[in-house]
């Protein structure tokens, strides 16, 4: 029912004798509903509900501008829409959101299509039997028999001819120790291993791309040589060259994993290598339309034989890789752990080893101990070894001493300098960078006595003796002009100098009063 159809049953409701109370329970509104309405004549009514047709929308003001950018450039983003409009109108308060569902919605009242460059595919055969296997990694949130949510992480291998899977869950994040030893399992499923192995750039199995010739972590470069392995990695931000395991990863994840119980992790695995025999391997597949069981047991033939045992306990070390934050920190259990500065210009990832209330960071290529540090009880707290932090007094003593050398009375300049970066310790250096541009076009005799007038005043700041200084050359630039004036007077002539440089007689006033005496007798 709309605004006007339940408007007019209202009216004749209250026209058969209906109370506002009973009409509000018989339509199922509120009374205060019922009230607003009927307040309203049948014309204000209608003026009404035909402003509700178009509810003016906050962008409106910008309609026209946001229509000419989308029609210039079809695949321009909204997000894009959302910066220009800032740029533009600095004082502008508007939601992302509220900009993405405007543009959404200029774009279908206007017909304007956003275009996009589809990525270019083409088939690739498949490589021959034995030839490659392909690996990643995959993680999923699941329901307990408590009602609870476990996080869980699984690694899965599949044959690039045969589509034959493989896969082993955690209920905690891979190490490489663990990786190592699905790899072992793996090829005891399989009963060899392919001649190309593909990854994904995953950091516990590979440090970086480097041109092609691969940096792998510590460990795993150990197995890979124990193995004989010859290892590929996909390029950053291309899931189609690996397209075969990432449709496995999803498989697992909304075939086996999706909506299923977690007891425990013995049972999980259970259920998951008993799924691999019941569909994964049996299912036929959508692309080869056959089974990856019985193409497997051709290719299984192809395989490279696995001879001997490793002994991954011994030749080991468990590890757990992160990468390196911008403010040298790594994340992990929910924490973060400092890293000495200039840590992340040198290295993209480190490695962790976690002892007995101890995490232990350390290179992946060479084991060089970075930081060590104590597991605290808190969550999400910044765990900081102060010798991780700038020492922002470095510097400041040497630079302190050289300023004060600049001065005849070194000790009291010291003590001054003390004074102003106890003031202003926060500022000290740039403190010092004034009053040694000032020790650089004064002489010494200016700079003392400035010293000692800011002191005199108790001006223990670097611009109040800037401003002393000044003060103290204006007055000397005075003094000596006028010592200069009187030294260029000069005699008219020799006479006139002689005279100039000879003594009068002096008389005693008794002479005076003598001969004043006598006059008057």
């Amino acid at each position: 029912m709309d605004k006007w159809e339940m408007y007019m049953e209202i009216k004749q409701l209250l026209k058969q004798g209906f109370s506002q109370t009973k009409i509000a329970e018989k339509l199922g509104i509120s009374r205060t509903t019922v009230y607003r309405h009927l307040k309203k004549s049948p014309s204000e009514m209608a003026e009404w509900v035909d402003s509700l047709q178009y509810k003016k929308k906050k962008l409106d003001p910008y309609k026209e501008l946001i229509l000419s950018w989308l029609r210039m450039h079809p695949d321009m983003s909204a997000a894009q829409v959302f910066d220009w409009l800032l740029e533009k109108y600095e004082d502008l308060e508007i939601g992302e959101s509220t900009v993405r569902t405007y543009v959404k919605g200029l774009r279908e009242e206007y017909k304007i299509k956003k275009e996009t460059t589809p990525r270019m595919y083409e088939a690739i055969p498949d490589p021959p039997m034995g030839e490659q296997m392909q690996v990643d990694f995959g993680y999923t949130k699941q329901k307990t028999a408590d009602n609870k949510e476990v996080k869980l992480s699984f690694i899965a291998f599949v044959l690039s001819h045969s589509r034959h899977k493989y896969k082993e869950w955690l209920d905690r994040p891979f190490t490489t120790q663990d990786v190592i030893r699905a790899h072992e399992n793996a090829f005891k499923w399989y009963g060899g291993k392919t001649r190309e192995i593909v990854y994904d750039q995953d950091n516990l199995i590979v440090v970086s791309e480097n041109g092609g010739d691969l940096i792998l972590t510590k460990e795993f470069q150990q197995y890979k040589e124990s193995r004989g392995l010859t290892l590929r990695v996909c390029r950053k931000a291309d899931p189609e060259s690996k397209g075969r395991i990432e449709n496995v990863v999803g498989f697992i994840k909304q075939n086996f994993a999706k909506h299923r119980v977690f007891h425990n992790l013995d049972s999980w695995n259970e259920q998951g290598w008993e799924w691999l025999n019941r569909t994964g391997n049996y299912k036929i597949h959508n692309s080869t339309k056959k089974r990856p069981v019985e193409v497997f047991l051709l290719e299984k033939q192809h395989l490279k034989p696995v001879s001997r045992q490793i002994d991954i306990q011994n030749n080991y070390d468990t590890s757990i890789t992160r990468s390196v934050h911008k403010d040298n920190t790594i994340r992990y259990q929910s924490n973060r752990y400092s890293l000495p500065l200039g840590t992340y210009n040198k290295l993209e990832v480190v490695c962790i080893k976690e002892t007995e209330n101890k995490v232990i960071i350390y290179t992946p290529d060479t084991g060089e101990i970075l930081a060590k540090h104590c597991i605290p009880n808190e969550k999400v707290v910044l765990i900081k070894d102060k010798k991780h932090s700038r020492d922002r007094s470095k510097g400041v003593e040497p630079f302190l001493e050289t300023v004060a050398n600049k001065f005849n009375e070194t000790e009291i300049a010291y003590q001054y300098l003390q004074k102003i970066r106890e003031k202003n310790p926060r500022y000290i250096k740039d403190q010092l960078h004034i009053i040694l541009r000032e020790t650089k076009v004064s002489n010494s005799d200016v700079l003392d006595k400035a010293l000692a007038e800011c002191i005199k005043r108790n001006l223990f700041s670097a611009t109040d003796f800037s401003d002393i200084v000044a003060y103290v050359k204006r007055q000397r630039q005075v003094h000596e002009t006028t010592k200069k004036e009187m030294k260029e007077i000069k005699p008219l002539n020799q006479l006139s100098e002689w005279v100039l440089e000879t003594d009068a007689y002096k008389r005693k006033v008794d002479s005076y009063t003598k001969l004043m005496e006598e006059n008057r007798a």
